[in-house]
């Protein structure tokens, strides 16, 4: 099934949500930013410096902080935090990267 291409016009909303994003919240953290002709209405904000970034945004933006899903990618040792918001007519969706430590008993480690 083909459709038309999606235009510049149709990511309207993330590029509002974005700009307003730079004027309301300029002084937080920089993320890394996305934005996708697949998802048309999301905006994608991801932290991988550390939780501090990803706190600081999801408290900026009203996220609940029990509505933070967490998981840990495959066995690679990194966990990964997910909120979503509404502003200014897109989703929100923001991702925080952390490493996960993993403590091992003082007796596993003297075998």
């Amino acid at each position: 099934m083909s459709r038309d291409p999606l235009t510049l016009d149709d990511l309207a909303a993330p590029l509002r949500a974005l700009r307003l994003l730079a004027v309301d919240f300029g002084h937080l953290p920089a993320p890394n930013v996305s934005i996708s002709p697949i998802y048309p209405g999301r905006l994608e904000l991801s932290f991988h410096s550390g939780l501090p970034d990803f706190e600081a945004w999801r408290e900026a933006l009203d996220a609940a902080p029990g509505a933070v899903d967490y998981h840990v990618q495959g066995n690679t040792g990194t966990g990964v935090l997910r909120a979503v918001a509404a502003y200014a007519g897109a989703a929100l969706e923001l991702y925080g990267y952390f490493d996960v430590v993993v403590a091992v008993p003082a007796e596993a480690g003297a075998a």
